[in-house]
Formats: structure tokens, sequence, C-alpha cells
């Protein structure tokens, strides 16, 4: 019997872009053709994208996925591909996968397990299949499966796949820290139990929110790994079966694994939604150089445009280190005091605020300038504004609405603050010099937007807020058992008072890239007006 080569065909689409996906995967499967593949193997819902959302519910967007789709048949080389897509049929629409030979589309597969929980919505928009799709390719049998269809032990799925000798998987599985030991996991299991070998083709790219990481996959019938592609890019990689030696790619660090995220994420936002340049208030804090670093590397120095706005309550080393981030990048910097922009909005206000102590307000006048300087050069250039408020910020609405959250996109939305300063400490190493001044890394955390004003002014040390966001946001534990040695029970209820209360001004936020298991926004939904709290012996 001959050595079947399959083909994991990890390719960067775009939602909606019909033709522009269509050309991606003949391009991919004519490489593939000519690596001798008998096989090419498609993300899910390749040819739409991932995910589409309410597009689903357009029957003139599924009409033209199927167009789209029947146009690839004659294209095709001679081989077997296999091409996610949403396919309509007697009022029903499907999450599937179309087998593609001989020119045309010869059998479709529908997933049978629809997810529905963190970022999917599938049963919003799919009826779940109830048919396997097995096809022979030299001498092998191959079982057809989609993403979820070998997560749920159990599946239907499993069962088509016990008489076969590989099973491929079409998949979109999105990113977030340690994800990927995870498939592997589930791959693995799945092999184990149904005696085939997997092959499980991963989407790469961003979209929106969403990070896909690629890091598709191949395991023997045992569970051994057989083949890993690259992650964070698009990679054409071929199996043959029975195993040749594996095939693998170097293991990346959790921190490193974020930081590409980041990158790509932000690269597929911009550049998919049709800018070329972005700006951002460069304040020399932490949060603005990491978000500035990320911005250089995803779109090169020339396209990232820095703003620094100081006020009266700007120190000489941040302006300083504003300066020297942007030198460290080669970025150019634009220079916009706001002094002179508050005074006169305090002498707006001066008759309506008479008698009135200052507090927050005039901190959040100054944000909001810089806000509307950052959304002004915007406007006049086309820049998109790049957001740098951090995941504990969003948190507890330590930010403000209309001030720093005002823009297009938000880099490290889902990225906590302690791990801004590891991200900070890898950049840094990753280019063997001070890309980020190590004066910013140093300094302990301020908004300067009043004297000397500090972070723990108004939070605990971010070593000690984390954790309790950790549990509470990610992990749903109730105040009364967030367990922390030190940490007094009426903190961990003051936290939790401002997660809760800032729910209005999380839903006014950009959309920033997801890379915890749970992010505000699209993993996490709660109701604005909500009296409902926590009672001890809740979980």
């Amino acid at each position: 019997m001959s050595a079947l080569r399959i083909a994991m065909a990890q390719v960067n689409v775009t939602v909606g872009d019909l033709y522009g996906n269509g050309r991606i995967l003949l391009d991919a499967a004519a490489r593939a053709r000519e690596a001798g593949a008998h096989i090419v193997v498609f993300p899910e819902l390749a040819l739409s994208g991932y995910p589409p959302e309410d597009l689903l519910l357009k029957p003139q967007f599924l009409r033209d996925c199927r167009a789209a789709l029947d146009a690839l048949g004659p294209q095709m080389p001679d081989l077997v591909a296999l091409v996610g897509f949403p396919d309509h049929d007697a009022g029903c629409v499907y999450n599937a996968a179309a087998l593609v030979r001989n020119g045309a589309v010869d059998r479709i597969y529908h997933k049978m397990e629809l997810p529905n929980y963190g970022v999917f919505d599938e049963k919003r928009y799919f009826v779940p299949g109830s048919k396997p799709l097995r096809f022979e390719v030299a001498g092998r049998r191959v079982c057809v499966t989609i993403c979820e269809d070998i997560w749920v032990e159990g599946s239907p799925a499993a069962h088509s796949a016990a008489d076969a000798d590989v099973t491929v998987n079409l998949s979109a599985s999105p990113f977030h820290a340690g994800k990927l030991a995870r498939r592997r996991e589930v791959a693995a299991g799945f092999a184990r139990r149904t005696g085939t070998t997997v092959v499980y083709t991963n989407l790469v790219g961003g979209q929106d929110e969403l990070v896909f990481d690629g890091g598709s996959l191949a395991v023997d019938s045992a569970g051994e790994l057989l083949a890993a592609a690259a992650r964070f890019e698009e990679h054409l990689l071929c199996v043959d079966l029975p195993g040749a030696p594996p095939i693998t790619m170097p293991e990346l660090d959790p921190v490193d694994e974020v930081y590409r995220a980041l990158v790509l994420g932000t690269r597929d936002y911009v550049r998919k939604n049709g800018f070329e340049r972005v700006v951002i208030g460069l304040s020399g804090g932490i949060d603005s150089a990491l978000t500035a670093c990320v911005a250089a590397e995803a779109l090169g120095a020339e396209n990232v445009t820095g703003v620094t706005m100081p006020s009266q309550y700007t120190s000489d080393g941040t302006l300083n280190d504003a300066a020297r981030q942007a030198d460290a990048l080669g970025l150019r910097l634009i220079t916009v005091p706001i002094e002179p922009v508050y005074n006169a909005y305090l002498s707006a206000l001066a008759e309506p605020l008479a008698g009135a102590e200052p507090d927050v307000t005039e901190e959040n006048v100054q944000a909001r300038i810089r806000g509307n300087l950052l959304m002004a050069l915007s406007n006049k250039f086309g820049w998109l504004v790049l957001t740098t408020g951090n995941k504990s910020e969003f948190a507890v609405g330590y930010c403000t609405l209309y001030g720093d959250m005002a823009g297009g996109f938000a880099v490290i939305k889902d990225v906590p603050k302690t791990l801004v300063y590891d991200l900070a400490r890898h950049v840094n190493r990753r280019a063997g010099r001070e890309a980020i001044p190590q004066s910013i890394i140093d300094r302990p955390p301020s908004a300067e937007l009043r004297p000397d004003q500090k972070d723990t002014d108004s939070l605990p040390a971010y070593e000690v807020l984390d954790p309790i966001l950790e549990q509470y946001v990610e992990r749903d534990v109730a105040p009364a058992h967030i367990a922390a040695p030190g940490i007094p029970r009426e903190l961990v209820e003051r936290i939790v008072r401002l997660v809760d209360r800032t729910e209005y001004k999380r839903r006014q936020s950009p959309p920033g890239i997801k890379i915890t298991p749970k992010a505000f926004g699209r993993d996490r939904r709660l109701p604005i007006t909500n009296r409902y709290r926590p009672q001890a012996g809740n979980h």
C-alpha cells in the first residue's frame, strides 16, 4: 500500500472576502499538489472566513458562498480538497465541509457538534448535522470532522471514525494562552479512542477580537505527535501516512506566544480594515510603550506615530521616556501640550463648578482632551487610534470613558498589568536592547493627572489585584471564596464592586485582542442593569 500524503493548509483568510479567500485556497491547493499531496485540508469555514456571525442570517451571503464554492471546483488541481463553508440546504444552515474532487463538489459533511460557550455562538446560526462522511484515497479510509466534533467525548463523529484509518479535522480554534496544549490533548485522546490517525488543520490570522494561531498538527493512533505546523503564520505542512519521522516546530514560551498573538491580531485588524497607519498616545508609561512595540512590529515603525501630550502634572522623567521610546523604535513623535486646552476647559466650567472641590472630574478632563486630540489626528490623516489600557484597568474602571478609552482598537485590553511587565521584559530580551527604556519598566505606574499621583493611591498593587481579578473574572469564584494569603476580605469585596459597576464602561470600549481564557466582551457578557451581588456560599 502506497503512502498517503495529506497537506494541512493553514491559511489566513478574511471574513466575507469570498473571491480573495478562494484565490488563497486555490494557491495553497496548487502548492499541495506540487508537493505530492493526495488530500489538502483547509480550516473550518475557510471560504467564508470565521466567524461570519450575522452574515449567516443573510440569504444572499449564503448563496454567494455556494457560488464561490462551485467556482472553485473546476480550478482545483488533481487532488481531494476539503473546504470549509456555510451550507444552506432546505431552509437550514450548516457549518460544512465540501469534498471537492474531479472538478466539482462531490459530497458535503455537516458539523455534528455545535459549540455554544465562550466566544462560540454556533447554535444561533447552524443546525447540527447527522450523517458521517467517509471516503477512500490511496487505499486509506478517511473520516471528515469539523472542530468541536472531536472535542466532545461520545460524539457521533467518534463512531464514524472508528472504522477509518485517518480522521481529518477542519478547525477554527481561537487562541488564548496555553490553548495549544489542550488541542493536542484533544486530538491525541480522539486518536486513541478511535484508533485513527488525526490530521487537524487550524485557522491562522486575526478577526476582530480573535486571533487564530495555527499550530496545525497530526497525531498517530497512539496519540503520538507526527507533525506540527508553525504558529501565528501561514504554513502548508504535509504529513505522510504511515508516519515518516516527526515534523515539529520550536515551542514558544508562554509570554512569547502572547506577544506574537498581539502582533498578529494588531496587524490583521489594521490591514483587513483598510488602514495603513496608526497613532498612539505615547505617555512615557509602560502600557503605551508596549503598545508601541507591538504596533511597530506589526506594521513597521514608519506606519506608527506617537503623540506625547504633556500637562502641568507630567514629570520630566515620563516626558523624556516618551521621546526615548519613540527614538528606540524609530517612530515619528508629535508633541501637543494640553495645559492651554485644560485651562480653557476650567475657565469654561468655572461658573457651574464654583465652590466644588477639585476631584476626579478635573483628572478626567485631561484624559478626554488627550482622546480628542488623538481623534482629531485620526480624522485628519486617516490614522487608526490604538488605545493603551490593560485588562486590570478595564476590570476595575481605572480608565476614562471618552478619554484614554477613545480609539479604534485596544491592543492590550485583555492583558493583565502584571503580564504587561512580563511582556515588556520579553520585548527587551528579544531585541537584545532597551526597546522599552528600563526606566519605564522600573517607574511606579501613574496616570499623572494630579501631583505625585500613583496607581496605588486608588488600587492595591497589581501583584495583589491581578490574582483577585483572575479568580473573579475568569473563574467566576464568589468573593467569599477568593482565597489569597494576607488579602483582607474587605479588599476583595471592594475590587468585586469595582468590577461589577464598570460594565457600562466596558460596553463602550473598542475591541481588543483576546489572550486569556475569558476576555471581557465576547467571553464575559453581563447585564449593565444588574443588582445581583454574590453572597457567602455562592460559587
